[in-house]
């Protein structure tokens, strides 16, 4: 599959007369939990050539390439990306941190040098934090619930605890969430629940796992709580990223 990607990028770069910069892996499978039949969520960050950014007609600032059962393709341009990091999205800090790389180039590592400088730990936790909230309420209040979404909550859960304790972006696998914040007597229960996802095609439903629905509904009330009393913190302007963008495009 790594080479199908890498030809599907070849292919984009041709099409779209754009230049990739950073092509990751993002989803189930680069948090560590993936079925057997995940699909493959590609995210990339790419840049055109100068004149594009000269137009005075707006253009798209997205590829979305593909989108099937096995491949789902798209990224960002430049200009998106960095605007949307200068108001601390979290999306591009999990794709910068992602432990699957199919491509990037030493431009990239320019941009990766500014981007944690953008990270607001209150943006952060309120992203992970309505993440958390949204899958709960919808997947795992009932008496019966879709197992897998027990992963869909504890783990923006576990990225909340990351930022309190740590004020930096989260790490993306899942196991050094679990190993760095997950209390202990609760890793033997999530660790069967991921033994049993990865191994099947589909995990189906099962009874609530009243343990973990306690562990969750108090975590959301103390994280929460510790949101709202946080102070925004300082994040630096526009110009290091509009000398970043220049740099780029000349």
């Amino acid at each position: 599959m790594r080479q199908i990607i890498c030809e599907k990028l070849d292919q984009i770069e041709r099409r779209e007369n754009v230049r990739i910069l950073h092509a990751v892996e993002s989803g189930s499978r680069a948090w560590g939990f993936a079925s057997p039949d995940s699909d493959y969520d590609v995210r990339f960050l790419y840049v055109r050539p100068r004149e594009y950014y000269l137009r005075l007609d707006k253009q798209r600032d997205v590829i979305e390439w593909q989108l099937d059962d096995t491949l789902d393709i798209n990224g960002w341009d430049l200009q998106k990306a960095l605007r949307l990091l200068h108001s601390s999205n979290p999306t591009l800090f999990e794709w910068t941190n992602s432990p699957i790389v199919y491509r990037t180039t030493p431009v990239w590592e320019n941009v990766r040098v500014v981007i944690n400088q953008y990270f607001s730990s209150k943006s952060g936790l309120y992203h992970y934090l309505n993440m958390a909230n949204s899958n709960y309420r919808e997947f795992l209040k009932g008496e019966t619930v879709r197992l897998k979404k027990y992963f869909y909550v504890i783990r923006p859960l576990l990225a909340c605890k990351w930022i309190l304790d740590k004020h930096c972006p989260p790490p993306v696998l899942f196991e050094e969430l679990v190993h760095a914040q997950l209390d202990e007597d609760l890793r033997n229960i999530v660790n069967e629940l991921l033994r049993r996802k990865m191994a099947s095609p589909e995990m189906g439903e099962g009874p609530r796992i009243d343990r973990l629905n306690e562990y969750i509904g108090r975590s959301l009330v103390e994280i929460k709580t510790a949101a709202d009393g946080m102070k925004q913190t300082f994040q630096p302007g526009w110009e290091p990223l509009n000398r970043l963008f220049l740099s780029i495009v000349k």
